[in-house]
């Protein structure tokens, strides 16, 4: 059995990573909004916060009517019951990752969750 799992994300506009590379602790999407697009809903979750970081371009996410401003090299954690929606700028598409994650699950990291 392999240790690992390879996929190529391409320029699809929603592409999740759980299925294709069997995650076992988070989901991870590529989106691609064009220029003037949306995510056509407001949503929340129940237990599981979001980081979101923007790969290429500009837009904006509205967080509980709160709008911020988003480009290229941005990263934002919304708490689960943050309610968010994204938005492209009007003269550009924005290219972002979300990984979504039980809040409150990390135990170890870097260092402290390494074998030699």
């Amino acid at each position: 059995m392999s240790t690992y799992s390879i996929t190529h994300v391409g320029t699809d506009a929603r592409t999740e990573l759980h299925d294709v590379l069997g995650l076992t602790g988070a989901e991870i999407s590529i989106n691609n909004l064009p220029a003037g697009a949306s995510v056509p809903f407001v949503h929340a979750h129940k237990k599981n916060e979001e980081i979101y970081g923007v790969l290429a371009g500009s837009g904006r996410v509205v967080i509980d009517g709160e709008s911020v401003e988003l480009s290229t090299g941005d990263w934002v954690r919304i708490a689960p019951e943050g309610k968010r929606q994204f938005f492209a700028a009007v003269d550009e598409g924005i290219t972002y990752v979300c990984v979504q994650v039980r809040a409150g699950s990390l135990e170890e990291y870097t260092a402290a969750d390494a074998l030699a």
